[in-house]
Protein backbone atom coordinates (compact mmCIF):
# COMPACT_ATOMS: atom_id res chain seq x y z
CA UNK A 1 0.00 0.00 0.00
CA UNK A 2 1.32 3.49 -0.48
CA UNK A 3 2.63 5.62 2.46
CA UNK A 4 1.22 9.36 3.03
CA UNK A 5 2.66 12.08 5.40
CA UNK A 6 -0.35 13.80 6.57
CA UNK A 7 -0.65 17.10 8.42
CA UNK A 8 -3.43 19.14 9.24
CA UNK A 9 -3.89 22.49 11.28
CA UNK A 10 -6.89 22.85 13.89
CA UNK A 11 -8.19 26.22 15.34
CA UNK A 12 -6.11 27.50 18.21
CA UNK A 13 -9.58 27.88 20.44
CA UNK A 14 -10.37 24.20 19.92
CA UNK A 15 -9.46 22.05 23.09
CA UNK A 16 -6.83 19.87 23.04
CA UNK A 17 -8.96 17.09 23.93
CA UNK A 18 -11.15 18.11 20.58
CA UNK A 19 -7.71 17.74 18.43
CA UNK A 20 -7.25 14.33 20.09
CA UNK A 21 -11.29 13.42 18.85
CA UNK A 22 -10.18 15.23 15.18
CA UNK A 23 -7.08 13.23 15.13
CA UNK A 24 -9.62 9.74 16.76
CA UNK A 25 -11.41 10.35 13.90
CA UNK A 26 -9.12 10.53 11.30
CA UNK A 27 -7.66 7.34 12.30
CA UNK A 28 -11.11 5.70 12.80
CA UNK A 29 -11.37 6.34 9.06
CA UNK A 30 -8.10 5.20 7.87
CA UNK A 31 -8.70 1.71 9.49
CA UNK A 32 -12.07 1.50 8.46
CA UNK A 33 -10.58 1.72 4.67
CA UNK A 34 -8.41 -0.98 4.92
CA UNK A 35 -5.37 1.25 6.09
CA UNK A 36 -3.35 1.86 9.34
CA UNK A 37 -1.62 4.69 10.90
CA UNK A 38 1.90 4.01 12.03
CA UNK A 39 2.57 7.31 13.87
CA UNK A 40 0.70 9.89 15.19
CA UNK A 41 2.98 13.31 16.99
CA UNK A 42 0.63 16.16 18.49
CA UNK A 43 3.06 19.49 17.36
CA UNK A 44 1.20 21.45 19.95
CA UNK A 45 0.02 25.09 19.40
CA UNK A 46 2.56 26.93 17.13
CA UNK A 47 2.13 30.37 15.26
CA UNK A 48 1.01 30.66 11.79
CA UNK A 49 3.64 32.81 9.04
CA UNK A 50 0.97 34.23 8.20
CA UNK A 51 -3.35 34.63 9.23
CA UNK A 52 -5.50 31.79 8.06
CA UNK A 53 -9.61 32.54 8.59
CA UNK A 54 -8.34 34.82 11.19
CA UNK A 55 -5.91 32.50 13.41
CA UNK A 56 -2.65 33.59 14.34
CA UNK A 57 -1.80 29.98 15.82
CA UNK A 58 -3.12 26.36 15.36
CA UNK A 59 -2.61 23.39 16.79
CA UNK A 60 -0.38 20.92 14.40
CA UNK A 61 -0.59 17.46 13.74
CA UNK A 62 1.20 14.90 11.81
CA UNK A 63 -0.13 11.66 10.90
CA UNK A 64 1.82 8.18 9.25
CA UNK A 65 -0.25 6.73 7.11
CA UNK A 66 -0.07 2.99 5.37
CA UNK A 67 -3.42 3.28 3.64
CA UNK A 68 -5.28 2.93 -0.19
CA UNK A 69 -5.68 6.52 -1.86
CA UNK A 70 -9.51 6.29 -0.94
CA UNK A 71 -8.62 6.78 2.35
CA UNK A 72 -7.03 9.87 1.90
CA UNK A 73 -9.49 11.07 -0.21
CA UNK A 74 -12.05 10.52 2.78
CA UNK A 75 -9.38 12.20 5.66
CA UNK A 76 -9.39 15.35 3.56
CA UNK A 77 -13.38 15.59 2.79
CA UNK A 78 -14.02 14.98 6.15
CA UNK A 79 -11.31 17.95 6.95
CA UNK A 80 -12.65 19.86 4.35
CA UNK A 81 -16.25 19.42 6.09
CA UNK A 82 -14.83 20.56 9.69
CA UNK A 83 -15.09 23.80 11.04
CA UNK A 84 -12.03 23.31 13.33
CA UNK A 85 -9.63 22.23 10.58
CA UNK A 86 -7.89 25.34 9.10
CA UNK A 87 -5.39 23.67 6.83
CA UNK A 88 -4.43 20.11 5.74
CA UNK A 89 -1.56 18.35 3.85
CA UNK A 90 -1.27 15.13 2.35
CA UNK A 91 2.54 13.95 0.38
CA UNK A 92 2.76 10.65 -0.60
CA UNK A 93 6.67 9.21 0.50
CA UNK A 94 8.53 6.48 -0.81
CA UNK A 95 9.42 5.49 3.14
CA UNK A 96 7.61 6.57 6.97
CA UNK A 97 10.47 8.36 8.97
CA UNK A 98 11.65 5.94 11.40
CA UNK A 99 11.61 7.80 15.36
CA UNK A 100 10.78 11.31 16.20
CA UNK A 101 9.68 13.71 13.06
CA UNK A 102 11.93 16.87 12.74
CA UNK A 103 9.64 19.04 14.59
CA UNK A 104 9.74 17.12 17.58
CA UNK A 105 13.41 16.89 17.49
CA UNK A 106 13.55 20.26 17.00
CA UNK A 107 11.30 20.48 20.08
CA UNK A 108 13.53 18.13 22.20
CA UNK A 109 16.61 20.28 21.43
CA UNK A 110 14.62 23.64 22.34
CA UNK A 111 14.05 22.16 25.77
CA UNK A 112 17.42 20.89 26.38
CA UNK A 113 18.96 24.62 26.05
CA UNK A 114 16.22 26.05 27.82
CA UNK A 115 16.97 23.14 30.60
CA UNK A 116 20.99 24.69 30.36
CA UNK A 117 19.89 27.74 31.06
CA UNK A 118 19.95 29.56 27.49
CA UNK A 119 17.26 32.24 28.37
CA UNK A 120 17.63 35.35 27.08
CA UNK A 121 19.65 36.28 24.25
CA UNK A 122 22.81 38.16 26.29
CA UNK A 123 23.52 34.45 27.85
CA UNK A 124 23.95 32.39 25.16
CA UNK A 125 27.73 32.04 23.65
CA UNK A 126 28.30 34.16 20.59
CA UNK A 127 25.22 36.11 21.12
CA UNK A 128 24.82 39.82 21.20
CA UNK A 129 27.65 41.37 22.20
CA UNK A 130 29.05 38.25 23.52
CA UNK A 131 32.36 38.97 21.74
CA UNK A 132 32.63 42.08 24.15
CA UNK A 133 35.25 40.98 26.54
CA UNK A 134 36.44 43.37 29.28
CA UNK A 135 34.41 46.50 27.62
CA UNK A 136 36.16 46.48 24.14
CA UNK A 137 35.57 50.21 23.11
CA UNK A 138 37.43 50.01 19.27
CA UNK A 139 39.52 53.06 18.84
CA UNK A 140 37.26 55.76 20.36
CA UNK A 141 39.84 56.00 23.46
CA UNK A 142 38.79 56.15 26.77
CA UNK A 143 35.68 56.72 28.09
CA UNK A 144 35.98 60.48 29.99
CA UNK A 145 34.62 60.90 34.00
CA UNK A 146 31.38 62.72 33.47
CA UNK A 147 32.04 65.81 35.10
CA UNK A 148 34.79 66.40 32.83
CA UNK A 149 32.31 65.61 29.85
CA UNK A 150 30.07 68.05 30.95
CA UNK A 151 32.80 71.09 31.69
CA UNK A 152 34.08 70.58 28.07
CA UNK A 153 30.98 70.41 26.10
CA UNK A 154 29.83 73.15 27.84
CA UNK A 155 32.11 76.11 26.58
Amino acid sequence: MPLYEHVFLARQDASPQQVEELTTQMTGIVEGLGGKVTKTENWGVRSLTYRMNKNRKAHFVLLNIDAPSAAIAEIERQERISEDVIRYLSVRVEELEEGPSAMMRKADRDRERDDRGGGFRGEREGGFRGDREGGFRGDRGPRRPREEAETTDGE
